[in-house]
């Protein structure tokens, strides 16, 4: 009896032994700088700890502690780099786009834990889901955007709209994953015949717009000298406007001027007039003034005028019936 009740206190012993150990090393745990922690009571979660150092908590079975990487993670979708090593996934990678166009597209997405209980609890493989996720949204956007887009300039929005996609998603999954980059790292086409064609439509392209911007700057450059000879014959009509202005204004004046005097003498002022348009309308005309007495008839040498139109002849005079 006195051995069975010693190998009982020696059991007894043992146990309480291994439950103080057990005790000891399971109250404490550590998180360094790059971990991030979730402690776990009774398979429940209650809170996360990120704080570096030593940490306390009620021993096991009671508490457990589930630590996280708080590094970025990336994802390569349609190729896997090892090693220097790149192999490809063109099943993954092959799309169609928005006018029909076959394309190969990879792309490499940058993510982190940021709920390490849902990380941990709300999925089985959240990676597997991120990729998924992943596939989904680079398919929907590729088959939205235009073959020219995805070839060329239009990568960076491509990637934009794929990151707001893909972010709505993983939010929507609930895994405590966030999507912090997105990033292109090939489109290409399948093959090089297809690759060939895709380059002489894009050189024909080229030419047209060099035709287009050429005709433009041709455009452009009788455009402008049509508004300059416009301009100059507004200017020059505007120049005559004022002028013809001007002249009116002096033609009023003299009239006004003219009509003072032949209101003081009309009959003076009327010879005048018509001695003066005489002499405008006439400058090589020769003048005879004769006095009309009324007994005499006055007539023109004009057979003389006519072979010497430089010397004036003056005036001759008849008398009685006989005069010629």
């Amino acid at each position: 009896m006195g051995s069975v009740k010693r190998i009982y206190t020696i059991v007894g012993l043992s146990i309480v032994i291994i439950l103080l150990g057990v005790f000891a090393l399971t109250t404490w745990y550590t998180v360094d700088e790059s971990e991030q922690a979730v402690i776990i009571t009774f398979g429940e979660v209650e809170e996360g700890v990120s704080q570096p150092g030593l940490h306390f908590k009620w021993p096991w079975p009671i508490q457990t502690v589930e630590k996280l990487s708080k590094e970025t993670f990336s994802l390569q979708f349609g190729y896997k780099e090892e090693n220097g090593e790149i192999t490809a996934y063109p099943k993954e990678t092959k799309m169609i786009t928005g006018d029909e166009n076959i394309v190969l597209a990879d792309m490499v997405v940058q993510w982190k834990i940021t709920d390490p209980g849902k990380y941990l609890f709300n999925a089985e493989d959240p990676e597997e889901i991120l990729h998924d996720a992943t596939s989904a949204s680079l398919r929907s956007i590729i088959g939205s955007s235009k073959i020219d887009d995805a070839l060329t300039s239009g990568k960076v929005e491509i990637e934009a709209n794929v990151q707001e996609l893909l972010t709505s998603l993983m939010e929507k999954y609930d895994v405590g994953i966030s999507i912090l980059a997105v990033k292109l790292q090939d489109v290409d086409l399948p093959n090089d015949e297809v690759r060939k064609a895709f380059t002489n439509v894009t050189d024909a392209r080229e030419t047209m717009n060099t035709k287009i911007n050429e005709a433009n700057k041709y455009k452009n450059k009788r455009t402008q000298e049509a508004e300059g000879e416009k301009d100059a014959i507004i200017s020059k009509a505007l120049g005559d406007k004022a002028a013809r202005i001007e002249t009116a204004k002096g033609d009023v004046a003299l009239f006004n001027s003219l009509y003072n005097e032949y209101k003081n003498a009309p009959e003076i002022t009327k010879k005048r007039i018509i001695l003066e348009t005489i002499d405008e309308v006439l400058p090589n005309a020769q003048i005879y003034i004769m006095k009309d007495d009324g007994n005499t008839m006055k007539y023109f040498p004009i057979s003389q005028m006519s072979k010497n139109d430089s010397t004036p002849l003056p005036p001759q005079e008849g008398s009685g019936e006989n005069g010629q």
